[in-house]
């Protein structure tokens, strides 16, 4: 039926229009976007995990920058170790060469042993990075116990739970364990770096010293460090309690380097691991929210199609309304 007051076929034909339009611009904001779900009101819980996870990746990408600058501390005062465990190998190489020797070979024995000594505290202090030294410390102030040193602790992971709650795990290094050096003065023989510990001449720590007197060694008590021990003097008793001492400080420092070495491997392992997570967690998202580009592209075409058409009915739709108010004007 026509009618001079409601064109039908135009109102269908507008509205169709509208809804094609409609289509067409969310198509077309997915493909400028590449995204199905870019905002809430797109789908609310796609949108709302895509966030979140999201942000989660953001915290695993300062993890890996954690793990990184944590790698490069441990295999710095891994290097250090290593280069320790060499000199000190070098130093018990020169006790075993004192042994027996006349006193003015003794007295050239001392002054490479010194050098050597020497030598072991530059490495010391010279396994550094960005401001931390876990071989040469001092734990007057600034730790939990004075002369015990704290841990560092290197961000391994960011994790959270099915109830949403997040938290940090760390990869710990024992510093008291694997420090060469310590200047504190509240540290004993017993709390010392393996270097500056007392030690009696079966390599067992001692908490206080016990001074020996050069050529007149005492039974069981005298005490030596690694870092301060002499041969110029020395009867070759007291040298081959120095050398129990060397190789008491040898068996500690190779733990050392052990637990360096495995914190280095796990490090290694946790940087693997958390860059393959943020692949995966990108592969979730994108699941999620991300737009099928060939999808899309085809379902454009044809809305533009769509839309041609629309126009052309809503053209047909006037133009036979104009037809029949002619019949009045003519």
């Amino acid at each position: 039926m026509s009618s001079i007051n409601t064109n039908a076929s135009a109102m269908t034909a507008l509205q169709t229009l509208a809804a094609t339009n409609k289509s067409l611009n969310v198509t077309q904001g997915r493909i400028a976007t590449g995204l199905r779900v870019a905002e809430a009101s797109d789908n609310a819980a796609y949108w709302s995990i895509a966030t979140t996870m999201r942000s989660d990746n953001k915290a695993l990408s300062t993890v890996q920058d954690s793990l990184g600058l944590g790698a490069s501390k441990v295999d710095t005062a891994y290097t250090g170790m290593n280069k320790a465990i060499d000199t000190l190998n070098d130093i018990k190489v020169k006790l075993v060469a004192a042994n027996g020797a006349s006193a003015a070979d003794k007295e050239k024995i001392d002054t490479e042993i010194k050098a050597l000594q020497s030598q072991l505290k530059a490495y010391a202090d010279g396994a550094t990075f960005s401001g931390s030294n876990m071989l040469s410390v001092d734990t007057t102030t600034g730790h939990a116990v004075a002369g015990t040193a704290d841990d560092v602790k290197i961000v391994s992971a960011f994790n959270r739970d099915a109830s949403g709650t997040a938290s940090i795990s760390t990869i710990d290094v024992k510093v008291q364990d694997i420090k060469l050096y310590d200047a504190s003065a509240a540290s004993t023989g017993l709390t010392d770096g393996i270097l500056d510990a007392h030690r009696l001449g079966t390599g067992a720590r001692v908490a206080a010293a016990s001074n020996p007197t050069a050529g007149a060694a005492a039974a069981g008590t005298d005490t030596y460090t690694v870092a301060t021990l002499s041969v110029k003097g020395f009867s070759d008793t007291q040298i081959g309690a120095m050398l129990g001492v060397v190789e008491g400080a040898l068996k500690e420092m190779t733990t050392a380097a052990t637990n360096l070495g495995a914190a280095k491997s796990r490090i290694e392992l946790q940087k693997a691991f958390t860059s393959s997570l943020m692949d995966s967690i990108d592969r979730g998202v994108g699941q999620l929210v991300d737009a099928d580009m060939n999808k899309e592209s085809t379902r454009l075409q044809a809305l533009q199609v769509q839309q041609q058409l629309g126009i052309q009915a809503l053209s047909i739709a006037n133009g036979n309304s104009q037809s029949i108010m002619s019949l009045f004007r003519g």
